[in-house]
């Protein structure tokens, strides 16, 4: 059976003109590598298109989907992306509707099997981890699919999930993901600007789950718990990224990369060994840390830290995730800024129970906290998140799907507006970067991250018309 796999690009962006997302931020779909690697290793030759790399019109990628003359077509959807793999797979049942079409991801794995009570043209789901189950749809040439588990299909016309499938316990049996079928990687990825010392440069990750159970995320795809791969599995899929693709810096992408101390403690120390001339970022939690952590990490290369602060009101906090004392978190800020490393905040503005002076508060807050960098999204309730179940109680909803990208207000919290949020939002902005501290740190990027540099003034214009556009 021949599997072609499309990751839909589902793109919003509002600034005009250029698109200038996928030049800043492009990193490659892990999740459909991976499964690409377990089906090859097994035999069966799989495909991929990747839209944000090349993006495609919707009759020109038809035509080639039917060129390449696939028996199954695997799209694999986030929220936001989803009307548009949709659209495709409506658009290829019309014309070539002998192929099956398959839809994984966040959205699939979230919404669920009612999915296929409303959208005619997906003829599968895939729910939860997708190699296993994948691989036992292909092989079984999608025949007896109820005895498959993790696959959602009709049952008398109605959506069904044949059975829950289990986790891979042990996620060092599969293998590297396929980055040899992205016919432009890694040239054409890159990890977001100023967020790393040189390129080529990629994403990693290498655990899956967590134990938290913050409001506004989903886990529908990995659910609780937290599974890892070992040291020694990290440091030969770097090996294996800067032998085959000259890669020299990569981010971990996990959602708790220092979750497990010992495990992190021993990578640090054999990537110290191995003398492997790769640079890393990593996500962490700030109860994570402690001052020998941040000096194993320094020691074995890490360039920049990202901490999910969200919110710098103490009652927003405990109402959305595990409460984390604020006055300790500029003191585990400092440290790991005083040990050489880039420090960078993500924080959330429009979450439920907000109003305009909780968000003032967060901003002063993060104005306050040794920051190098800062991100900030606008707070999107996703159908497999916690808070999604009485999202409507607390606010104006407007579930439209391809909105929601953490690009939008899709939720207004009671008693604010959207002109409010936004307003806010480009003050959060406009009151972070344009202070001279920020201006001198990233003057020091002309020699820390000169890729980043230069990509940045070949895009000036279209950032100053952007820029222009929000009144930043």
């Amino acid at each position: 059976m021949k599997v072609l796999f499309i990751h839909p690009y589902g793109s919003n962006w509002m600034g005009g003109g250029k698109d200038l997302t996928t030049i800043f931020n492009l990193m490659p779909p892990l999740g459909l590598l991976s499964i690409i690697a377990f089906l090859e290793e097994r035999g069966i030759t799989a495909e991929i298109i990747d839209c944000y790399a090349t993006p495609m019109a919707a009759d020109d990628l038809i035509a080639e989907i039917i060129r390449r003359s696939p028996d199954l077509v695997g799209f694999s959807c986030t929220t936001s992306s989803f009307t548009e793999g949709y659209g495709f797979a409506a658009l290829l049942k019309e014309r070539a509707p002998r192929i099956v079409t398959v839809f994984g991801g966040a959205h699939a794995c979230s919404v669920g099997v009612g999915l296929l009570d409303d959208f005619p043209a997906i003829d599968y789901l895939i729910i939860g981890e997708g190699e296993v189950s994948f691989h036992e749809l292909v092989a079984s040439d999608c025949r007896n699919v109820a005895a498959i588990p993790g696959i959602g299909y009709r049952r008398e016309g109605k959506g069904t999930l044949s059975a829950v499938r289990e986790l891979i316990t042990d996620l060092d049996t599969l293998p590297f993901p396929a980055y040899h079928r992205l016919p432009h990687f890694p040239r054409r990825y890159s990890l977001p600007l100023f967020s790393f010392p040189t390129t080529p440069n990629t994403s990693i990750i290498s655990s899956r789950g967590c134990p938290y159970s913050c409001s506004y995320c989903d886990r529908s795809v990995f659910a609780r718990g937290f599974r890892f791969n070992s040291p020694e599995y990290i440091i030969e899929h770097m090996k294996m990224l800067h032998r085959d693709y000259g890669i020299r810096h990569v981010f971990f992408y996990d959602d708790l990369f220092t979750a497990d101390r010992s495990r992190i403690a021993r990578f640090c120390r054999l990537k110290e060994q191995a003398r492997l001339p790769v640079t890393y970022n990593c996500i962490a939690r700030l109860e994570h840390l402690d001052a020998e952590l941040v000096t194993l990490l320094k020691r074995s290369g890490c360039w920049q830290v990202n901490f999910g602060i969200e919110s710098g009101d103490p009652a927003i906090l405990k109402q959305h995730r595990k409460f984390y004392a604020l006055d300790e978190v500029g003191k585990k800020l400092g440290m790991v800024r005083a040990s050489g490393m880039r420090v960078k905040g993500l924080f959330m503005v429009g979450l439920p129970g907000e109003d305009a002076a909780a968000i003032r508060r967060t901003i002063n807050y993060a104005l306050s906290l040794p920051l190098d960098e800062i991100n900030v999204t606008k707070f999107t309730p996703f159908p497999g998140a916690p808070v999604y179940k009485t999202i409507r109680e607390q606010g104006e909803f407007n579930e439209k799907w391809e909105l929601m990208n953490c690009l939008n207000f899709v939720f207004i919290p009671h008693g604010m507006t959207k002109e409010e949020l936004e307003g806010l939002y480009n003050e959060f902005i406009r009151a972070f970067y344009r202070r001279g501290r920020i201006h001198w740190g990233y003057t020091k990027m002309l020699w820390k991250s000169p890729h980043s540099v230069l990509t940045f003034l070949r895009n000036l214009p279209e950032i100053v018309r952007f820029q222009i556009k929000q009144k930043w």
